[in-house]
């Protein structure tokens, strides 16, 4: 297939990048392109224009102020992948983002595009949903700033009006000494996941689970925290009985079918990958 004709701009400013998207009817922002021209070869998309944001200075960047991680729409997986500072401070998205695709898709692929195209197998999406992200966005009208948890409007689709643009995204570090874990299930390593978990730990002085987070990626139409599974774990000490019935918990979540996966099975994934997840977040933790 041939991707459909479409105009081309390549802005070299976030001003004109904004205006073009302001006066330009059903134009799509292209940045690392790994799902967009796939979309348009196949016809699954249809703008009218494309804007292209590779030249605009500014939107790539890995930035730690001593409480918040900020990292710009146009930073590539890659430079994610081999960040120090991620590794340190966020070692559950460096841990996620080696499940990216294939070196070649994360030397192209963004941050900001992958939370934009917002596939519900994406690691960095299940990511940014554990970990209670900000996403920034920008118009000609301004500035705002969405929760992670308000992001997704629709499947495959972000709260955007047609003339705002992702910039950045903010992530908050746990604390040192919690325990994280991302697993996910596919065919093949690169492949999309069917299914994945991306847990996070913290423990009191006294042993017991003071903070948790368990989110499922690939499951539903976008990542879903499991807010009862979290529960069940807070103010235990996590012994294999609780993570076992937290697990059992994430099995309950309504899971989508499709014509290869059907939706029990999703359900049987997440309850494994929840359990080990959780296993090894806790065996990484500081107790």
């Amino acid at each position: 297939m041939k991707a459909p004709d479409v105009d081309y701009v390549a802005p070299r400013s976030l001003e004109e990048a904004l205006r073009c998207l302001a006066h330009t009817k059903n134009a799509r922002v292209l940045a690392g392109g790994q799902s967009l021209m796939a979309m348009l070869n196949m016809r699954f998309a249809f703008p009218d224009c494309l804007v292209d944001i590779n030249r605009i200075p500014g939107l790539a960047y890995i930035e730690d102020d001593g409480q918040t991680v900020r990292i710009g729409a146009m930073t590539r997986q890659r430079e994610v992948e081999f960040s120090d500072l991620i590794r340190s401070r966020l070692p559950i998205l460096h841990e996620a983002v080696l499940n990216v695709g294939h070196r070649q898709t994360r030397n192209r692929g963004t941050v900001g595009g992958s939370l934009c195209q917002l596939d519900p197998s994406a690691e960095i999406p299940t990511i940014a949903m554990a970990l209670d992200a900000q996403i920034h966005i920008d118009s000609v009208r301004g500035r705002r700033t969405l929760s992670m948890a308000e992001f997704p409007a629709d499947y495959m689709t972000p709260a955007l009006e047609p003339d705002e643009m992702v910039t950045g995204v903010s992530l908050q570090p746990w604390d040192a000494g919690h325990g994280w874990s991302f697993l996910e299930f596919s065919r093949r390593h690169g492949d999309f996941a069917i299914a994945s978990a991306a847990v996070l730990m913290q423990f009191e002085g006294d042993g017991r689970v003071g903070r948790c987070a368990i989110t499922l990626g690939g499951v539903a139409s976008a990542p879903v925290r499991v807010a009862r599974a979290e529960a069940a774990l807070l103010g235990t000490r996590a012994e294999d009985a609780d993570i076992d019935a937290a697990a059992a918990l994430c099995a309950e979540v309504e899971a989508a079918s499709d014509a290869y996966v059907p939706g029990w099975y999703r359900q049987r994934l997440a309850r494994g990958l929840v359990g080990r997840a959780v296993r090894q977040a806790r065996s990484r933790a500081i107790r």
